[in-house]
């Protein structure tokens, strides 16, 4: 039998067993055993992922051996329940999770501390919310409830929970997480409590999150009991659609889907199709829609032939000029997996400002799939998402050195228009929508 989505994720009475996990989810645990599982004392010396990627596959194995013979010291099944005594390794999932939606029910202890690591990150924190405010640990606050970000930067988006949604010790409480690219939202007993937050990535915080990583029960000082835990993997159109609906009000249509009605430019090497914008194979220029804009957030998707070579024209004067020097600067898009890219300048890959700031690889979709992203322009700080991860956050009239020691002097441009840079290949854009940054 299947359950409903909400049924499953508000909790059921019982434990569920594998064959009633609710439909287009997988079960995490058996109910019977730890298979699927295995230990990771992330803290310990060494344990880091930073470290632990630093290990040959045997040194790595053999970890992982010495942490399940400790993990399997304190974590236990009983009623189908997954019971951990506060103490010992944490448990991992073996296998490595993207895009998720993940169905998590738990009951602890007075005193309690445990969470919930995603992409081997921490963590979505459990608290014994009956604690009170201790201000001699201020950025630690329990009596806010669960379900908080809690290794976020303090006053971070997402750090502290949006409501108290904890239930009395005795009773079991149900998570439900959706995580799309570095962007996170929590709901505990039904309340929302963290809404579309970036995850930070506590092991580098310079570094995004990783694109994909595992999931992690945390052990803290106090028995904790976990059952019915459950996991989708979420498809790339679901996950773009998250993102594009998210927040979108005062978002406007650049692009009709149909024609160029509204653009302008090099329009003869470039085709609608698919309700898409595609430049057409061997073609390129620039093409632009006509009104100008000063600050602006745009989505859209794209969509990459193998090799593919395109760019987004910021605040572009119009005419046939160079956008990478003369416009705000040319976002590089870029099939940047291609071996023929593989010696460039690290300011010419994906979501890069070309020739000025490197962007953050590996976020790419496969070739062929829909990648979506977000660029937001104001004054001269850009900052770029792909597919929910922020790839580049930077401020442009602190850039003073250039690919090929090129001058760049349309990057301090204020205002200009919003367009396509082509390079010969099919590129594809869809969904353009802008929204301006009023001052």
């Amino acid at each position: 039998m299947h359950y409903l989505l909400a049924c499953a994720a508000l909790g059921a009475a019982l434990p569920l067993l594998a064959a009633d996990a609710p439909k287009g989810f997988a079960p995490l645990f058996n109910g019977k055993d730890l298979s699927g599982w295995h230990g990771w004392a992330v803290h310990a010396k060494g344990g880091s992922p930073l470290d632990v990627a630093k290990l040959a596959p045997e040194e790595r194995a053999k970890k992982v051996d010495e942490w399940t013979a400790d993990a399997k010291k304190h974590w236990s099944v009983a009623n189908g329940e997954l019971v951990n005594d506060g103490k010992g390794a944490y448990l991992a999932t073996e296998k490595e999770y993207g895009d998720i939606e993940l169905l998590v029910e738990y009951k602890t202890v007075a005193g309690a501390d445990s969470g919930i690591y995603l992409r081997n990150t921490p963590q979505v924190q459990i608290w014994d919310s009956g604690q009170t405010f201790d201000p001699k640990s201020p950025t630690r606050k329990p009596h806010l409830g669960s379900g908080g970000l809690f290794n976020n930067t303090p006053g971070a988006p997402g750090r502290d929970p949006l409501a108290r949604a904890d239930k009395p010790f005795g009773e079991w409480n149900s998570f439900r997480i959706v995580q799309v690219g570095e962007r996170t939202t929590v709901y505990l007993n039904g309340k929302r409590v963290v809404e579309h937050a970036r995850m930070e990535n506590y092991w580098d915080r310079k570094a995004a999150l990783p694109k994909a990583g595992k999931v992690l029960l945390q052990t803290h000082g106090g028995e904790i009991r976990w059952r019915n835990l459950f996991v989708r993997e979420i498809p790339a159109a679901e996950a773009n659609e998250v993102l594009r609906t998210h927040d979108a009000k005062g978002f406007e249509p650049l692009f009709n889907g149909t024609d160029f009605d509204g653009w302008a430019g090099a329009l003869d090497n470039y085709e609608v199709a698919d309700g898409a914008i595609v430049c057409k194979k061997g073609k390129g220029g620039n093409v632009y829609a006509k009104p100008e804009f000063a600050d602006f957030v745009v989505r859209l998707e794209y969509k990459l032939p193998p090799g593919g070579n395109n760019g987004l024209a910021l605040r572009y004067p119009g005419g046939n000029v160079h956008v990478a020097t003369q416009a705000m600067c040319e976002l590089q898009i870029l099939d940047d997996t291609a071996p023929k890219y593989a010696a460039l300048d690290p300011r010419q890959y994906n979501g890069s400002a070309y020739g000025m700031v490197a962007a953050r690889r590996g976020y790419l979709r496969p070739v062929g799939e829909w990648n979506f992203m977000e660029v937001t322009a104001k004054g001269p700080a850009l900052a770029v998402e792909l597919n929910g991860t922020r790839i580049l956050d930077a401020d442009l009239s602190t850039v003073t050195e250039f690919k090929d020691k090129t001058p760049h002097p349309g990057k301090d441009r204020t205002k200009g228009h919003f367009g396509f840079a082509g390079h010969n290949d099919p590129v594809a854009f869809r969904g353009i929508t802008v929204r301006k940054i009023e001052k």
